[in-house]
């Protein structure tokens, strides 16, 4: 895994804070295209939802992040909720590459678990945010 654990408890973190009150979607590999997320997620509305905004921002950071870092993200979501072990991180990773080439964080916005699947998959990797200061 080359995506800095940094990185990771980042997303963790501000995840668990804007995720709380999002509806789940089906997103097993093969699932959606990614395109097809469109309308999943709520859009920045200026007559008051302040945690629009919060989602926008961390979404701008999952899609700031390069391609290889994008992939790896989503695949540590994927492991960490069983669809993939860490033995298979790198099909994981390559699927992921394939399936979410683009709007990685709309993608990962739309799991209302995603700091769990996240953190869940670090430890499959004998990795924890508490390593991070």
């Amino acid at each position: 895994m080359d995506i800095a654990l940094e990185t990771v408890c980042y997303v963790i973190n501000r995840a668990r804070e804007v995720m709380a009150d999002m509806d789940p979607i089906d997103d097993e590999p093969g699932g959606h295209s990614g395109d097809d997320l469109a309308d999943d997620l709520p859009e920045n509305d200026d007559a008051g939802g302040g945690d629009n905004l919060e989602i926008d921002d961390l979404k701008a950071y999952i899609d700031s992040l390069s391609d290889d870092e994008q992939a790896e993200l989503v695949a540590l979501a994927w492991v960490g909720r069983g669809t993939y072990t860490a033995e298979d991180w790198d099909e994981a990773v390559e699927v992921a590459r394939e399936e979410h080439p683009k709007r990685v964080g709309k993608y990962l916005l739309s799991q209302p678990l995603l700091a769990d699947e996240l953190e869940e998959g670090l430890s499959e990797f004998d990795l924890s945010c508490e390593d991070v200061e």
